[in-house]
């Protein structure tokens, strides 16, 4: 593997010469330079050096430009404005670091040099509880990064952090053990969907029970001390719903194309046994007080609407432990025994005031480094509405329900585009559009921003789509299917291109900057949104530049050979989103 630097990069290097050569006396300085087709040395950049050196940035910028050397990448450089540099690239540096992206299978993108471990903790679903649309955007948003840090180099350890612990399963499995027959039926209900759909009846009438029925409230929390206790019958059936809830979370995964599996499982439950020594710990160091029974931290920042504290609650005056206690034990846990250098929290915006409480507890405690922690908020899945998106009956959206409308719709898109497909490849390519049209359409928005579920927008051939960027992908894979045989895309840097052939060249080159960019900031939609401007930089030079039909043997491989790197880039790009492309749409 061999990292290729960017043009820009290049075009940096014989700046800073030129600069080195023509202002001796701002040797060390660091000019900022935008990259562009006519890359810019802005104003914050020469205009600054010249303030600096007390010159006229005009004459300054015309003595750089007098230095810059031909033959290199720069073809061209003039002297515009207050004292910019106006800089052409020239079409034989586009081609020939296009050729070298090419001979590298990671089209030269480099591997990070010291790779860290990477804690993404994402999903989250709770166990005998259905996943809904809620759980989407944690669980799609998660898995790129995942995919993304892991391209990169660094060492990624995935966490599953499921809610399998507390009251709700004394009161379930006290249902159980009253109502025996319902675990006679449950050995004859088939694993998955089914299975996780008769936990949540068993959940809603073990509720209602246990909402109605004072004596059974006892009798379930009874159970839930049994349960932490280690009591073999209660254990058991405890396991028994959490097997089958992770039957059904794996379903879903699949079908999502996410790369969580059982490994990447770590509950409430396996830090149960922490809990009483973290609080111990913290309230010997000061850290945690007694408040009206329950132990406490405080903080000067956060008040309720009243002007009080309002404090984390490590354990009630009951001694019950909540999810506070768990995420600092899952805290200590992943710095102590995973050694982890990065964690990285993808969980819904609401829950940010939580973590910043136990991020600095943490800290306080000396449990967490600095700067060691990161809550990804995310924003809300809404309707056409406006509101957050419901059923018409005013019921929480079905993860699988969601997935199952999408791919249906996307097969009547499917068997419409392509009428002569059978119903096994409109069945197979309707599974690839639809999850890749709701996948898409939460990876290209912001993080931080909700967005409205439009399945007709979501898997449309027009706009910013998933599928738009599918079927650029097709349409490459149909060019090449084609030339088989009669033609071989190769690099002509001889080659003078067409505006519509640099435009593509030039983004082209942007891919290694752009996963840069995501992986500093976290943000999946910047990679999402340099692919969809590729597919349509693609779509112009494709209506523009004839390939086949180009006329002489030289421009058809060169056309061939922007459209082989084009479709690998598309590919990659997508697989580090978790979307298929389809060699045919």
């Amino acid at each position: 593997m061999t990292a290729v630097p960017s043009l820009g990069t290049a075009v940096s290097q014989h700046l800073a010469t030129a600069i080195a050569a023509a202002l001796p006396e701002a040797v060390g300085a660091d000019p900022l330079l935008r990259r562009s087709d006519r890359a810019d040395l802005q104003a914050n950049g020469l205009l600054a050096l010249a303030k600096r050196l007390k010159g006229n940035p005009r004459d300054l910028a015309a003595r750089v430009a007098g230095e810059v050397e031909p033959g290199g990448p720069i073809a061209e450089v003039a002297v515009s404005g207050p004292g910019f540099l106006n800089i052409t690239l020239s079409d034989e540096a586009i081609l020939t670091t296009l050729a070298a992206r090419a001979a590298d299978e990671r089209l030269g993108v480099p591997r990070s040099p010291q790779p860290a471990t990477m804690i993404i903790e994402y999903s989250q679903p709770n166990v005998a509880k259905e996943m809904h649309v809620g759980h989407l955007r944690s669980t799609v948003i998660g898995d790129a990064l995942v995919r993304i840090m892991e391209f990169r180099g660094e060492r990624v350890i995935r966490r599953n952090h499921i809610g399998d612990w507390g009251t709700q399963f004394g009161m379930l499995i006290q249902h159980l053990i009253e109502h025996p027959h319902e675990l006679d039926h449950a050995a004859e209900e088939e694993a998955g969907s089914a299975a996780i759909s008769r936990l949540n009846r068993l959940y809603r009438a073990s509720r209602a029970v246990f909402d109605a029925d004072p004596e059974f409230k006892e009798r379930a929390r009874r159970r839930v001390v049994e349960l932490q206790a280690g009591d073999a019958r209660t254990r058991e059936l405890w396991q028994r719903i959490v097997d089958e809830s992770k039957l059904y979370f794996n379903a879903v995964y699949a079908r999502l194309n996410v790369l969580l599996t059982d490994e990447d499982v770590r509950g409430e439950s396996a830090y149960n046994d922490d809990l009483p020594t973290l609080a111990r710990e913290l309230e010997q160091s000061g850290v945690a007080v007694r408040s009206e029974g329950a132990l406490c931290v405080f903080f000067e920042d956060v008040k309720g609407p009243d002007g009080t504290p309002v404090p984390l609650i490590v354990q009630k005056a009951d001694g019950g432990f909540g999810y506070a206690a768990t995420d600092l034990a899952a805290v200590r846990n992943r710095i102590r025994e995973l050694h982890a250098d990065s964690m990285l929290y993808v969980v819904d915006a609401r829950q940010s005031l939580h973590f910043k409480m136990v991020f600095e507890t943490a800290r306080r405690a000396g449990w967490l480094p600095e700067g060691v922690a990161h809550h990804l908020p995310f924003g809300t899945v809404l309707g056409k509405d406006g509101r957050p998106f419901k059923t018409r009956s005013g019921e929480t959206v079905r993860l699988m329900d969601l997935l199952d409308e999408a791919v249906e719709r996307a097969a009547e898109v499917v068997a419409a585009k392509a009428p002569g497909l059978s119903e096994a490849e409109v069945a197979e390519r309707a599974a690839d559009v639809g999850i890749g049209a709701v996948k898409y359409a939460d990876l290209s928005t912001s993080r931080s921003r909700d967005y409205v579920f439009d399945l007709d927008r979501m898997v449309s051939l027009n706009g910013d789509t998933s599928v738009y960027l599918q079927y650029a992908y097709a349409r490459i894979q149909s060019i090449l299917r084609r030339a088989a045989g009669q033609a071989e895309g190769r690099a002509h840097p001889e080659l003078k291109l067409a505006p519509a052939e640099r435009a593509l060249g030039l983004h082209l080159d942007e891919f290694a900057a752009t996963l840069d960019s995501v992986a500093e900031t976290y943000e999946p939609h910047k990679l999402a949104a340099y692919l969809y401007a590729l597919a349509s930089q693609f779509t112009t030079f494709y209506d523009q530049c004839p390939v086949l039909k180009a006329g002489d043997e030289a421009t058809v491989a060169s056309r061939l050979f922007l459209c082989e790197l084009t479709a690998r880039t598309l590919r990659l790009g997508m697989s580090l989103l978790g979307i298929e492309t389809p060699e045919r749409l």
